[in-house]
C-alpha cells in the first residue's frame, strides 16, 4: 500500500528565503559593530588628544611667564601614542593675560585637529 500523505515541512524556496533574510541580518550586525569599534577609536584619540592640550595648557600656566606671542609647536606621549601639537598665543584687552589656542595633531594627519582648546595664561612679563 502506497500512503498518499503528504508531509508538511518547508520547501526549498522557503529555506533559501530564510537563509538570504538571515544572512542580510547578520551582514547588517557586522557592519553596525565595525562602526562601533571605529567610533570607539576616534573617541579614544580624541580623549589622549585633549589630555595633551590640557597638559601643554597647564604647563604654560605654571611658568608663570607670559608666553611669547610667536606660535610654537612639539609633540608628546599620551597613552602610548605620539602627538603633534601647535600652540597659537594672541594678546587681550588685559596686558597681563594672553589667549592660548592649542590645537592637537595625530602625527599620521597634521591637517586634521584632533582637539582644540583655548585658554588664558597670566604672568610676569618676559
Amino acid at each position: 500500500m502506497i500512503s498518499t500523505k503528504r508531509t508538511r515541512g518547508f520547501t526549498l524556496i522557503e529555506v533559501l528565503v530564510a537563509l538570504v533574510i538571515l544572512a542580510l541580518a547578520l551582514a547588517a550586525a557586522t557592519r553596525a559593530t565595525s562602526a562601533a569599534a571605529v567610533n570607539a577609536e576616534t573617541l579614544r584619540s580624541r580623549v589622549l588628544a585633549l589630555w595633551v592640550a590640557e597638559n601643554e595648557l597647564s604647563r604654560l600656566r605654571l611658568t608663570g611667564v607670559l608666553p611669547p606671542m610667536e606660535g610654537r609647536t612639539g609633540e608628546a606621549l599620551q597613552g602610548g601614542r605620539s602627538f603633534t601639537w601647535r600652540a597659537d598665543v594672541a594678546l587681550t584687552p588685559n596686558p597681563s593675560f594672553r589667549r592660548v589656542t592649542l590645537q592637537v595633531f595625530a602625527p599620521d594627519d597634521p591637517q586634521w585637529a584632533l582637539a582644540n582648546l583655548t585658554g588664558y595664561v597670566t604672568g610676569a612679563a618676559p
